[in-house]
């Protein structure tokens, strides 16, 4: 099978969107888990910059989980299921879960540093905060734990379409179907659950959406890894990516100051409208337009993998400094941490994967590529 650069170009193009996302978000000010909060209250301090967030949020999540479906199609008429599981096995939850302790425990500490000026940690053995920065560094790391445990659901549907009946008929799928699959999107936001109790594990089943993301990754798989269903998604790029832009307009008009984060918001049908024609758009833009390679393009097809792994560190950091031991400038912060992260996490990714131990455990590589 030939390569289909497009979906290279797509996941990189998507994981630095993933980059800016978080530059912006971790200085949000809208009530959003996470981050260091930001420069002022809403609503008497509007942060129109956070605009960034309710237009990248409701898609580029799902279309990561769609490129991945796609992927494991096409890998698995490459490998058996045995080996496939095990090479993702070691390139997913050996990060998500070794790789917190190697690294990522970095990230906890920043993610944890607010707690402990509160004194939250005091007189809490050193090994015993040394394991809650590792768990609390997961961050960004949600996406390979959870992408791990579809792989794994994967195995079981296709042990029961062995036949790839389902698959077959999924190709035959023409517009309306494919515009109709965003009901599916919709299904999926509603297993959000609506009233999180705070004493337990719901907001940890929010944050991952475990059976959100099984739909477009298995849509990915049924029906997006097909070429026929690709090329309509070409051909209507122009009207998908036009009618995605008024739903978002839309959307972004009525919603900004909301938590775009709450199950009710995903579960509306406007986030759910715009999120699909979202998806459906940038598969068809770029499917028509950037189907070829570069220098630049291939390295980024190598390295975007290792570079989301690491790169929230820098926000992390950086982003947590700027804000508490600096008086910059909001903007500057905004520009400083934006180019930080686009420099520095290429380049830390460079020199981790280069040890060996290292590699394997940050990033589940054995060899240097």
């Amino acid at each position: 099978m030939e390569r289909k650069h497009w979906i290279d170009n797509l996941r990189w193009a998507t994981v630095l969107l993933v980059l800016f996302y978080h530059v912006i978000y971790f200085y949000n000010n809208k009530g959003v888990f996470g981050g260091i909060g930001g420069f002022g209250d809403y609503p008497e301090y509007r942060q129109y910059q956070d605009v960034v967030m309710y237009i990248l949020y409701p898609f580029f999540m799902p279309l990561l989980f769609i490129l991945a479906g796609i992927g494991s199609r096409y890998a698995l008429q490459k490998q058996s299921g045995k080996e496939w599981f095990k090479a993702r096995t070691r390139k997913l939850l050996v990060p998500g879960t070794i790789g917190l302790f190697v690294f990522q425990w970095m990230v906890g500490y920043f993610n944890t540093v607010v707690a402990a000026r509160q004194g939250v940690f005091d007189g809490m053995p050193a090994i015993a905060k040394y394991m809650m920065m590792a768990i609390s560094g997961t961050g960004p790391l949600w996406f390979v734990q959870v992408l791990w445990l579809l792989c794994l659901a994967l195995l079981l549907v296709r042990a029961i379409d062995r036949k790839d009946w389902f698959y077959n008929i999924c190709g035959k799928s023409n517009y309306l179907v494919i515009i109709l699959l965003g009901v599916l999107f919709w299904v999926g936001e509603q297993s959000l659950i609506k009233n999180p109790r705070p004493e337990s594990l719901d907001g940890l089943v929010n944050l991952y959406k475990p059976l959100f993301y099984l739909i477009p990754f298995l849509l990915g798989y049924f029906v997006f890894a097909h070429d026929e269903v690709q090329e309509k998604l070409e051909k209507a790029w122009i009207p998908l990516m036009a009618c995605a832009v008024v739903a978002g307009t839309v959307l972004v008009v009525t919603t900004f100051g909301q938590d775009y984060t709450s199950p009710q918001y995903l579960g509306s049908p406007l986030n759910c409208l715009y999120g699909w024609l979202m998806c459906l758009a940038m598969m068809g833009w770029f499917k028509a337009k950037f189907n070829r390679t570069s220098a630049f393009a291939g390295y980024m097809t190598r390295s975007s993998y290792g570079i989301y792994i690491v790169h929230y560190l820098v926000i992390a950091s950086l982003g947590y400094m700027m804000k508490v031991h600096t008086s910059l400038a909001p903007w500057m912060m905004y520009v400083i941490l934006f180019v930080a992260v686009m420099l520095l996490s290429p380049a830390i990714y460079e020199v981790l994967r280069r040890i060996p131990f290292v590699r394997w455990c940050v990033f589940g590589e054995k060899k240097n590529r």
